[in-house]
């Protein structure tokens, strides 16, 4: 047994409370992970999973979806801009459902040219709609669709039959279904039967080969009056609050390892001052500064590694107890990675500490000792 091991056996209580408390600031960084991962996949997911790799906005939609209205006009116009492989409208909106008679939800439905740009590319069950009034459900965002659910659109009644499950293609945290364009036209007149002229929201549209995302919208935004092209990821990063989530997550995890960081350099950095008459008799009996470093670098590796375990178990429980209106899951690469960071600025922390042990002189140890100090 060495002497780290040896040093954690007889000071289980106060090793057990760093450990505790590590592995409580490493469980919060690990689910807020986890939640922004999770609500930005069901925030964003209708977007980046579908097979559309530029999509054309209104001009006057400010990059937001739900704002945006084109014409037939512009749809046709696209469809001639040189370098466009195929384009097809692309209709979106929020309508009153109720899964199987169920109780009534908000959902999504995207209405597509079959066939076409714009079809769910996550596909994991089932099919692809191959006939108005069949649809693709998004398999999350508070609704567990099955193939073989009949949702209707309140009111009016109009029924689509679930045909497929996509993974990761909810939109704006609300179940989605990809159907066809006449089939959103329907859902819009079932609920507001006076409409007479159904507008797109959108064009997607794919390119030819050899044309890429980024120069097939400058292309779309030069020849055509009136619209905005976007490539697929520059549509998902300016859809509205993705940035704002991003950003208020990433500055609640640099804190947190922040604090990981400042708790651990602490511990060590006191302990080390604590004990440091015996490291320095140590030293004196012919113990080398390596064997010393190696044991203090030990000691935070298995005070690391057992939090980040501890973590994982309380990430994973966590998880399964989740809402089924949100439900998230324990990602085992995410563990890995959010460990292995922890346990670099761990052993960065301990520097404090590594110096300290570096320093010691083993004539000291001839020497009355003072009682230590931080200075």
């Amino acid at each position: 047994m060495s002497l780290a091991t040896i040093e954690i056996r007889r000071a289980k209580l106060r090793f057990g409370l760093l450990t505790g408390a590590v592995a409580l600031l490493v469980f919060l960084i690990l689910f807020m992970q986890t939640l922004s991962g999770q609500l930005l996949k069901e925030f964003i997911g209708g977007i980046r999973n579908q097979s559309a790799e530029v999509l054309v906005y209104g001009a006057e939609a400010r990059r937001s979806i739900e704002g945006s209205i084109v014409t037939p006009g512009d749809v046709d116009a696209v469809a001639k801009v040189p370098g466009v492989g195929q384009s097809a409208p692309l209709g979106e909106n929020t309508f009153t459902v109720q899964v199987n008679g169920g109780e009534s939800k908000d959902a999504t439905i995207f209405g597509y040219e079959l066939g076409g740009p714009g079809a769910p590319t996550t596909l994991t069950s089932g099919r692809l709609p191959n006939a108005d009034g069949e649809a693709v459900a998004a398999d999350g965002a508070g609704v567990s669709f099955k193939i073989g659910d009949t949702v209707q659109v309140r009111p009016g009644g109009y029924e689509i039959a679930v045909v497929g499950l996509a993974r990761d293609a909810s939109f704006n945290v609300q179940p989605t279904l990809f159907a066809s364009f006449p089939t959103y036209e329907q859902a819009v007149r079932s609920q507001n039967p006076e409409a007479t002229i159904i507008l797109p929201t959108l064009v997607a549209v794919e390119p030819a080969p050899g044309i890429s995302p980024t120069e097939l919208a400058k292309r779309i935004n030069e020849q055509v009056q009136g619209v905005e092209a976007l490539d697929r990821d520059t549509a998902v990063a300016s859809l509205p609050g993705v940035a704002s989530i991003t950003q208020s997550f990433n500055l609640i995890l640099l804190l947190a390892f922040i604090v990981v960081v400042l708790v651990t350099g602490f511990f060590f950095l006191i302990l080390t001052v604590q004990k440091i008459q015996s490291l320095i008799l140590l030293r004196a009996i012919g113990a080398s500064t390596g064997y010393l470093l190696r044991n203090l670098l030990l000691q935070v590796v298995l005070v690391t590694v057992g939090a980040t375990a501890a973590a994982a178990i309380l990430l994973v429980f966590a998880a399964a107890n989740s809402s089924a209106d949100f439900q998230v899951s324990a990602d085992p690469v995410l563990i890995l990675g959010t460990g292995t960071a922890v346990l670099v600025l761990a052993v960065m922390a301990s520097i404090g500490s590594i110096r300290r042990v570096a320093r010691l002189d083993p004539a000291a140890a001839t020497q009355r000792m003072a009682g230590g100090g931080l200075a």
